[in-house]
């Protein structure tokens, strides 16, 4: 199979956009990431940077991410469902290990898990329209959810928004002196949180955004095959639309001082709305603007990262972890200035990318995953060459 460049390119957008998020996650206490008056005060430079990010970046890539999975499962169905079972299953393995024994911000076991339901709608869905709101639905169930809890959590806010100076020098000791006994046992818990939310709530904005992106994939949208005019359209009013519809959240947060009550659940419901617009508007200026950028060398080596994006996405964990949790800059830094830390580790991402690729045509986890899925399926491996 041809690989399409323009959706590596738009998949290595996504693999180093989320680490703008991630970054947060690596180097605060885990309240910060959607909370950044986590300690009960905030400084200009740390508001600003939350509202340009929860602007342009947050819950975008992952959305760009999830809708490109989506995409890939729409593409995975010629390999029949033992192929695919199996490869999702790995995946679900590969992200528990990755969850409990290096970082609680895991993303593959959620992906492994949707992705194993998620793929029999893809597979049985009669054509593209039934697929597509199919998968509108669903997000929209998942954001009901979220209203719903909004309405039940009260106004007190627990830990995980406002954590006390107690907890977060527990978080800080285990993350970076604990014992690894210590460091699982807190994984797990966090992992066995982040399974109750996938089961109640983001499952269903998951699920629906694969549908979604399984449903561009088949209609020929996500290959191309629409005008560059449509697609830069398209990309001007889908991203515009989403920051309509998140501005006023962002102005409001920030006036109400992130008050857990209103800030906790239902003014997240904003940006998840308007976070799968802005994701396939990025989508769309890709394919619109391709022509432009596609004979630039920085392009072409972002579609490197997006070719190896299982890889980099492991990667990016290995180089935080160390930076952060062995090498003690846990807390060292606010939210702008471990924005300083992104470029260095992307400038990893696209150096590994290209050193690897120009000796080998998969990354060494992509290699793996497909070396491990075609024995565990039972497939001749000289059928699963790509």
């Amino acid at each position: 199979m041809e690989r399409n460049v323009t959706l590596d390119f738009i998949r290595g957008i996504a693999i180093l956009g989320i680490l703008l998020l991630n970054i947060t996650a690596f180097g605060l206490p885990k309240a910060a990431y959607l909370n950044p008056a986590w300690y009960g005060d905030i400084t200009a430079s740390d508001a600003w940077t939350w509202a340009l990010l929860d602007l342009f970046a947050q819950v975008k890539f992952l959305s760009l991410f999830a809708i490109l999975f989506g995409a890939g499962l729409q593409m995975l169905l010629p390999r029949g469902k033992r192929w695919i079972q199996s490869r999702l299953t790995l995946l679900v393995l590969l992200g528990f290990i990755h969850g409990l024994f290096f970082w609680d911000g895991d993303i593959l076991l959620a992906y492994g898990l949707v992705g194993l339901i998620a793929w029999r709608m893809v597979r049985d869905a009669q054509n593209v329209k039934t697929m597509f709101n199919t998968g509108v639905v669903l997000y929209l169930i998942g954001i009901a959810v979220l209203l719903l809890l909004a309405g039940i959590s009260g106004s007190q806010p627990n830990r995980s928004w406002l954590p006390d100076a107690a907890n977060v020098q527990y978080e800080t000791w285990w993350r970076v002196s604990g014992s690894l006994g210590e460091a699982i046992s807190n994984r797990a818990d966090m992992l066995s949180n982040a399974l109750l939310a996938l089961g109640a709530q983001y499952g269903w904005q998951l699920a629906g955004m694969m549908l979604t992106g399984a449903a561009l994939m088949r209609s020929g949208w996500l290959k191309g095959q629409f005008s560059l005019r449509h697609y830069r359209r398209t990309g001007v009013l889908l991203i515009g639309l989403g920051l309509l519809i998140n501005i006023p959240a962002i102005i409001a947060q920030w006036q109400l001082g992130w008050s857990y009550r209103w800030c906790a659940f239902l003014l997240q419901a904003p940006r998840e709305l308007g976070a799968p617009l802005q994701a396939v508007g990025y989508a769309a200026l890709a394919w619109g603007f391709w022509p432009q950028i596609c004979g630039y060398k920085l392009v072409n080596a972002i579609a490197c990262v997006g070719r190896m994006a299982l890889t980099n996405y492991l990667l990016q964990t290995l180089i935080c972890i160390t930076l952060f949790n062995r090498f003690g800059l846990f807390m060292q830094f606010d939210r702008l200035q471990l924005l300083a830390f992104v470029p260095a580790v992307w400038a990893v991402n696209i150096l590994f990318s290209l050193f690897w690729l120009r000796r080998f045509r998969q990354g060494p986890m992509e290699w793996l995953w497909r070396q491990l899925t075609a024995r565990a399926a039972g497939a001749s491996l000289a059928r699963t060459s790509r």
